[in-house]
């Protein structure tokens, strides 16, 4: 019997979302062949070709179903173009060529990511990675695309003034020195709050943003509050409230709470505001994991009806025998798009154990 390919795998649990979604599969389905590239072929009984931080299990892919309070639900891919001869430099090359081609197709704005791009080429060899790739279906639009680069790409303490500089570059120096003077703690930049991405919409639309990314390490809700606090019109208690729900721990020791600002051109604060709580890391399994997220849609009066039909593309395996299948769960707050998203993995290479964590 032959090997299922890692294209096989993945498109299989793509197809299936976007049924889930009642989305037409075809055009997802050609931009993540391209994603893939040559190691679309490759067996799942090889080890991967590369290994991703994408994802726990080195997978290149991850997705997520976005639920909105203004319109329908939407869905995303993440990922990491490999090359055929895969490194740091050699994969962001190849994701640039693959973001050419889209240019090429989809008329991409790619003017901010000129600006920017020089900035990141030098990322050491050894860093986790340099550049991503994020595609978002809604339903009856074209796709639209982000690129996230790696802030810490030439190293920790390189990224503060490496960020300062490509935000200076785009009119948003302002924004960004507000947003480290109130959401950062005191002393904690480049060791417990670390600079995690850098993101670049690449459409031309009232609604094209620049976002930066911040990992909380060690850190209890009401940090989580602080950091929301810098964006007008947030309630940092809900937030400490959201991560209290899904984490249900006071300390995030294990993988941290991220924060993700939208910075605006010609304002002096952020404009919006999401964070993402690695839930696999505070349960014991994926069945867990649904029951928390369901609750949280229950609290914001989601319609959480399509929450198993997801699961049930992506899973392999029934929820109780694993854990990190649900990886993160976000709540996305202020401009554009507020809602909360549930980020899958593809366990694509691999099923993590199932753990017993004390309450």
């Amino acid at each position: 019997m032959q090997a299922v390919s890692v294209q096989e795998h993945i498109g299989g649990q793509l197809g299936r979302l976007c049924h889930a979604l009642g989305m037409n599969p075809a055009t997802p389905a050609e931009l993540l062949t391209d994603l893939l590239g040559p190691h679309g072929s490759r067996p799942l009984s090889k080890p991967p070709a590369w290994p991703s931080d994408v994802a726990d299990d080195n997978s290149p892919v991850e997705f997520s179903v976005a639920w909105n309070r203004t319109e329908p639900p939407s869905l995303r891919i993440l990922a990491e173009v490999v090359d055929a001869a895969p490194g740091v430099h050699a994969n962001m090359a190849a994701a640039y060529d693959f973001l050419d081609r889209q240019t090429a197709r989809h008329g991409l704005r790619t003017d901010r990511l000129d600006a920017v791009r020089d900035l990141f080429a030098s990322a050491s060899p050894d860093a986790v990675f340099a550049l991503w790739c994020s595609l978002v279906f809604r339903s009856g639009r074209h796709p639209e695309f982000k690129v996230y680069f790696n802030p810490e790409a030439q190293g920790v303490s390189r990224s503060p003034s490496l960020v300062a500089e490509a935000l200076g570059r785009l009119g948003l120096a302002a924004s960004y020195r507000t947003m480290l003077d109130r959401a950062v703690r005191p002393g904690e930049l480049g060791r417990l709050d670390r600079l995690s991405f850098f993101a670049l919409d690449l459409h031309d639309g009232p609604q094209s943003r620049v976002k930066l990314y911040i990992s909380h390490h060690d850190v209890h809700p009401r940090d989580a509050a602080r950091a929301a606090a810098v964006v007008d019109e947030i309630h940092a208690a809900e937030v400490a409230e959201f991560c209290a729900l899904a984490g249900r721990v006071g300390l995030f020791t294990a993988r941290p709470l991220v924060s993700s600002y939208t910075l605006t051109e010609g304002v002096t604060r952020p404009t919006g505001y999401s964070v993402y709580v690695p839930i696999r890391s505070y349960v014991g399994d994926d069945r867990e994991a649904r029951e928390r997220v369901l609750e949280l849609m229950n609290c914001y009066e989601l319609d959480h009806t399509l929450l198993d039909r997801a699961i049930d593309a992506v899973a392999q395996r029934p929820l109780d025998q694993g854990v990190g299948l649900i990886a993160h769960v976000a709540l996305r707050l202020g401009r554009p798009r507020p809602g909360l998203t549930v980020y899958f993995s593809t366990e694509a290479y691999g099923v993590a154990a199932p753990t017993h964590l004390a309450a």
